[in-house]
C-alpha cells in the first residue's frame, strides 16, 4: 500500500521540477512512511511513497524494466500476482523481486492495456512507456484506491493518489466547482468523477486513462457489472457457494510479510470474515474495535462474543460519544468537503490497529453487494405500489398527500410517511434520489444563494442518480439501486473513508466481500436472494450461520453512527454558532445568511432534526479555512 504522484508534459519534452515532485511525493508520506523514490525523464516526472506489505527488501519504486523504457509507480495490492507471475516467466519475462509491482510492469509489456483485466486485487497505478510516449493510468474495478488528475491550461498534468499531491504545485487550480458543491449538500460526499475543485477529477472506478503527447486522452472502461440475468435462485446452493467464495477471497488477502488484523464492529460483515480468517490461520486473529459507552451507539459486546469465540487477540477501546476532537483534522485528512461522521471513530479504530499491525482485513462491501441497507427494503416497496397506481394518478394524489402529512424528522422511518408519500409521487430514480440525499431539494434552494444556483446553470444532484440507474442493464428495481449505490456511494463515501483514515495511519485495509468475482457472481443472484421478504443479505447471513450466532446475524442493523442531534443542542452548539455567523461561510457567497440561522435555531428547539447538514456546514466550514489558511474556532472543553 502506498502513495504515487507526477507531473507529465503533454506538449512536449519540458523538464521536469523536481523540487515541485518532491513536495508533491512529501505530501502524501502517510500513505508509504518506509521508502521514497523519483523518477524524471523527458517531459515525465514520477514519484512514490512505500508501505512495504510483501517484498520488504525488494520492490522499490517507481520500478523500471530492464531496458529503462518503462516506469511504474503503484498503489495497492494484486492478489492474484503469484499465478501470473508464473504465466509470466513461462513467457520467458525474468523477475528480480517477489512483489506484485513487477508483474503489473510485466504485465504491461506483455499484454499492453488489456493487463488490467487479469489483476486481482484493489490498485491504481500510473505507467509511462517511452517507446510508445504513453501515459497510462489505471484504477481497480470498484473504486478501493484513489487516483486524482488534472491537466493544466499551459498542457502540464498533474495525478496523484490525493488531492494534497496535486495542490503542491504552484499552477494547482484551486476554483471551487459549483457542481460539487451541490453533490456535497446533496449526498453528504462528492461523487466519483468530480472532485471539489473545477477541471481537477477522479479516474473512474473500472477505468484507464491512456494518454499520449499531442494526442487526445482516450478513457476507457474495462469492468462493469451485468445485471440482466439471474442465475442462480435455490437459497441452499447459493450459500454454500457464498461459503467458498468468500473464504477463498478471505484467504487471498491473508498474504503478507507484515502483522495482520481485522476490524471486528460486532455487526454481520466483520463477523464473518473474522470467523473465516480464524479458520484460516494457525495463529489468533488481531481484532480491533471501537466501544462509545452508550448503548445507542455501541456494538462492542457482539464485537466480544465473536472475539471471545475464535479466541481472538481482541484490543477494544472505548471512545467518548462526544468525541468530536478531530473535526479539524479530518479536513486535512480528506483534502475536500467529507460528510459521514462515522469517518471520525474510522479514524480512531485505524489508528488503534495501526499500534500492533500494517494490514487489516474489513467487512465493507457486503451491504452494497448484498442488500443490506435498510433503504432497499423501502425502494421495493414503493416500487411495487408505484406499478399498482398509474402515474396520472399517483403523482397528484401522492404529491398531494405527501404536502398535507406533517413531517415527522424524529420517528422511525414506518411513521415518516411524508418521505414515503413523497417518493410514491416520484419516478424511481427520483425517488431513490430522495432517500439517500442528505438535504432535501427545498432546504438546499433555500440555503443557496442566487448567485450559486446561477452558477449551477440549471444542474441537479440527481442526475447522477439518473445517470446510473439508467446504465443498470436491468429493470429490477432492487439491482438497479445497488448499481446506483455501487457507482456512487460505494466509492465516493464508504471506499474513501477508509482509504483515507486507513492511510492517515499508514494502515492498509483490505475488503475480502470486495473481490471482484465474487462481486460478479452476486450480481447473477436472484433478488430474493439477497433481499428475502424483510431480511436484507439474505445469502451471506445464510452461509454464515455456522460460523455467526443468529442474535448477532439477524439483529438490527445499528451501524457506525454517531449523536449528532445531540452535539449541536449541546456541546458543538458554540462551534456551529461560530460557524453559520463566522466570516468564512459568509464570503464564499454560496449560502443566504438568514437561512444558515433558521436552520441552527430550528434544531436547537427541537422543531427540526437538521443534524445532517449542520454537520456538512461544519465540514465545509472547516474545508474552506483550510483552504484559507485560518484557524478553526476552538471547541469548548
Amino acid at each position: 500500500m502506498c502513495g504515487l504522484t507526477g507531473i507529465f508534459d503533454t506538449r512536449g519534452q519540458r523538464e521536469i521540477n523536481s523540487s515541485v515532485l518532491k513536495r508533491m511525493t512529501d505530501a502524501i508520506r502517510h500513505r508509504g512512511p518506509d521508502g521514497e523514490g523519483i523518477h524524471i525523464a523527458p517531459g515525465i516526472g514520477l514519484g512514490h511513497r512505500r508501505l512495504s506489505i510483501i517484498d520488504i527488501a525488494g520492490g522499490a519504486q517507481p520500478m523500471l524494466n530492464a531496458s529503462r523504457s518503462v516506469a511504474l509507480v503503484y498503489n495497492g495490492e494484486i492478489y492474484n500476482f503469484p499465478d501470473l507471475k508464473k504465466e509470466l516467466e513461462q513467457l520467458g519475462y525474468q523477475f528480480l523481486t517477489h512483489c506484485d509491482t513487477e508483474v503489473i510492469l510485466h504485465g504491461w509489456e506483455e499484454w499492453g492495456e488489456a493487463c488490467v483485466e487479469k489483476f486481482r486485487g484493489m490498485f491504481a497505478f500510473a505507467l509511462w512507456d517511452a517507446r510508445k510516449d504513453a501515459l497510462f493510468l489505471a484504477r481497480d474495478r470498484l473504486g478501493k484506491k484513489p487516483l486524482y488528475y488534472t491537466t493544466l491550461p499551459n498542457g502540464w498534468m498533474l495525478f496523484g493518489s490525493e488531492l494534497k499531491a496535486l495542490k503542491q504545485h504552484p499552477d494547482f487550480p484551486n476554483q471551487l466547482d459549483p457542481q460539487a458543491i451541490e453533490d456535497f449538500f446533496a449526498f453528504g460526499y462528492i461523487p466519483d468523477p468530480r472532485s471539489i475543485y473545477a477541471g481537477v477529477q477522479k479516474l473512474l472506478p473500472g477505468h484507464t486513462l491512456t494518454i499520449r503527447r499531442g494526442d487526445q486522452a482516450r478513457l476507457k472502461c474495462y469492468w462493469d457489472l451485468k445485471l440482466n440475468q439471474s442465475t442462480l435462485s435455490d437459497p441452499d446452493e447459493a450459500a454454500y457457494e457464498m461459503t467458498e467464495r468468500l473464504t477463498e477471497a478471505t484467504r487471498l488477502r491473508l498474504i503478507s510479510d507484515v502483522p495482520l488484523g481485522a476490524f471486528l464492529s460486532g455487526g454481520v460483515d466483520s463477523s464473518g470474515i473474522v470467523a473465516l480468517m480464524s479458520g484460516l490461520s494457525s495463529e489468533p486473529v488481531n481484532t480491533f474495535s471501537i466501544s462509545f459507552g452508550v448503548k445507542a451507539f455501541d456494538e462492542s459486546e457482539y464485537a466480544q462474543h465473536i472475539a471471545d469465540r475464535y479466541h481472538t487477540n481482541h484490543i477494544s477501546k472505548e471512545v467518548d460519544p462526544d468525541e468530536f476532537s478531530l473535526i479539524d483534522k479530518l479536513t486535512e485528512v480528506y483534502d475536500e468537503p467529507f460528510g459521514d461522521a462515522s469517518a471520525l471513530p474510522t479514524y480512531r479504530v485505524c489508528a488503534l490497529a495501526r499500534e500492533r499491525v500494517t494490514v487489516c482485513l474489513s467487512g465493507d462491501g457486503g451491504d452494497e453487494l448484498f442488500a443490506g441497507y435498510r433503504r432497499y427494503l423501502w425502494h421495493q416497496k414503493e416500487a411495487q405500489l408505484r406499478a399498482l397506481v398509474p402515474g396520472a394518478l399517483r403523482r397528484p394524489l401522492f404529491h398531494l398527500a405527501g404536502r398535507l402529512y406533517p413531517k415527522l424528522d424524529w420517528a422511525p422511518r414506518m411513521f415518516r410517511a411524508k418521505n414515503t408519500f413523497q417518493e410514491l409521487a416520484m419516478d424511481e430514480d427520483m425517488a431513490f434520489f430522495h432517500s439517500v440525499s442528505i438535504t432535501s431539494d427545498a432546504v438546499r434552494q433555500k440555503l443557496f444563494t442566487q448567485r450559486l444556483k446561477s452558477d449551477l446553470q440549471g444542474y441537479h444532484a440527481s442526475e447522477i442518480i439518473t445517470q446510473h440507474m439508467g446504465a443498470a442493464d436491468t429493470d429490477d428495481p432492487l439491482m438497479r439501486a445497488q448499481y446506483a449505490d455501487m457507482k456512487t456511494w460505494l466509492p465516493g463515501d464508504i471506499l474513501t473513508k477508509v482509504d483515507r483514515a486507513s492511510m492517515a495511519n499508514s494502515l492498509e485495509v483490505r475488503a475480502p466481500l470486495l473481490d471482484h468475482r465474487l462481486a460478479e457472481w452476486s450480481a447473477a443472484l436472484d433478488p430474493q436472494l439477497k433481499l428475502h421478504g424483510a431480511v436484507g443479505k439474505y445469502v451471506l447471513k445464510r452461509a454464515l450461520e455456522p460460523f455467526v450466532p443468529d442474535d448477532i446475524l439477524y439483529r438490527p442493523k445499528q451501524g457506525f453512527s454517531m449523536p449528532l442531534a445531540t452535539w449541536f443542542r449541546g456541546p458543538l452548539r458554540q462551534k456551529i454558532h461560530a460557524s453559520v455567523n463566522g466570516p468564512v461561510l459568509a464570503q464564499t457567497g454560496f449560502f443566504e445568511p438568514q437561512a444558515l440561522e433558521e436552520l441552527v435555531r430550528d434544531h436547537e428547539s427541537g422543531a427540526r432534526d437538521h443534524s445532517s447538514i449542520l454537520w456538512l456546514l461544519l465540514m465545509f466550514d472547516s474545508f474552506l479555512r483550510a483552504e484559507s489558511g485560518q484557524a478553526s474556532e476552538k471547541i469548548p472543553a
